[in-house]
């Protein structure tokens, strides 16, 4: 690719309608990813709130095994008790195109029984890949965001979580991940969220910018881009693309629903066919007041308790409302909370509306 071409690139990324999206922030190239890491180690210096030997044996195994290492030889039979001392889980991400020498975050999580974390410093800990091989070394002094407080008497105090924390900048690359970046003419992106048309979209967008035949939608995940072989120009014809701006489809009309919290989210595209709803709380209270009966002077009885309910009902009088067709979001919202239904009341809702036939939307409950 010559300079002028790549000037052109630039000037049609600037010129692009300001109401879409970048395909930076829909889509990322294949091969350029994350790495989970993961390693075990010890945390020290805590103020009495490590690990308990007792019920956490490997931390004392591998407390004697770090000290071997270090060529001290403990007498036989000896079985120390230290309570400053944590078994724990350390865990990175690695950025793609990490290199030696650079710093990554890591996260500490107590595995045994340690109450707080707070104060310790983590020794060093070789941190693993998938394939076994390590990729950084980890070692430093925590930041923990919990507070743990008990007395004597066994109350206690938890705020957040205080067995777990992390070090920012804690753990030292060691070794480079390779990637398939700068492998052939080909560069794939894929979408983040699968869609038919805005793959397509992206394509067009891409073939525009670039030239025909530059781009083809390879299914609702992925679009195949012709590359410039050489490394350099490669990064520089990424950088373009990913500024190029797409129009995106649609999403798919859903109503997604969580049990547990009774949130409810409505997609902008949901409609409703004609329909009439009618809703209304029906709220039964019991209350319970005993009495106490007294027996009469000089009839031998006893005091009793008597119980005695009383039971009220109420029943809120909500007005039906009406659907009219190609009802929108607008529409449900304003005529739901019209009649004052809460979450729950409204989930009832827009079941009973799917199963009539009338709620034109994929109805998700998580």
């Amino acid at each position: 690719m010559n300079k002028i071409s790549f000037v052109i690139m630039v000037l049609l990324v600037l010129t692009a309608p300001a109401h879409a999206e970048r395909i930076k922030d829909l889509a990322s190239v294949q091969g350029v990813r994350i790495n989970q890491l993961v390693g075990y180690g010890l945390v020290v210096g805590l103020n009495g709130s490590g690990d308990q030997s007792t019920q956490t044996p490997y931390t004392i195994q591998s407390l004697q095994s770090m000290l071997t290492r270090l060529g001290i030889t403990l007498a036989p039979g000896t079985n120390p008790q230290p309570k400053n001392v944590a078994a724990v889980s350390v865990s990175a991400n690695l950025p793609p195109f990490a290199k030696p020498g650079q710093t990554i975050d890591v996260t500490i999580a107590s595995i045994g029984n340690a109450a707080s974390l707070r104060g310790g410093e983590l020794l060093m800990t070789p941190l693993k890949g998938a394939d076994g091989n390590v990729y950084a070394v980890a070692q430093g002094s925590l930041l923990v965001g919990g507070l743990g407080v008990q007395g004597q008497d066994g109350s206690k105090i938890t705020i957040n979580i205080p067995s777990a924390g992390r070090i920012p900048g804690g753990a030292t690359v060691e070794r480079t991940v390779s990637n398939s970046f700068h492998d052939g003419n080909v560069i794939v992106l894929n979408l983040n969220t699968p869609d038919f048309t805005t793959a397509e979209h992206m394509a067009a967008a891409i073939n525009q910018a670039i030239g025909a035949d530059s781009a083809t939608a390879m299914d609702a995940t992925s679009v195949r881009v012709r590359a410039p072989l050489e490394p350099t120009q490669k990064v520089g014809f990424v950088s373009v693309l990913e500024n190029l701006e797409v129009s995106p489809g649609d999403a798919a009309a859903r109503v997604i629903i969580n049990s547990r919290t009774g949130t409810v989210v409505i997609g902008s595209r949901v409609r409703v066919l004609p329909a009439a709803v009618s809703h209304g709380n029906l709220t039964v209270t019991i209350a319970e007041s005993p009495k106490v009966s007294q027996p009469a002077p000089l009839s031998q009885g006893q005091t009793a308790i008597v119980p005695r309910s009383s039971l009220k009902v109420e029943q809120e009088k909500n007005r039906m409302f009406l659907f009219n067709p190609g009802t929108s979001l607008d529409d449900i919202v304003r005529a739901v909370n019209q009649v004052g239904a809460a979450p729950g009341d409204l989930v009832a809702i827009l079941e009973a509306l799917k199963e009539a036939g009338a709620l034109r939307a994929e109805l998700i409950v998580i």
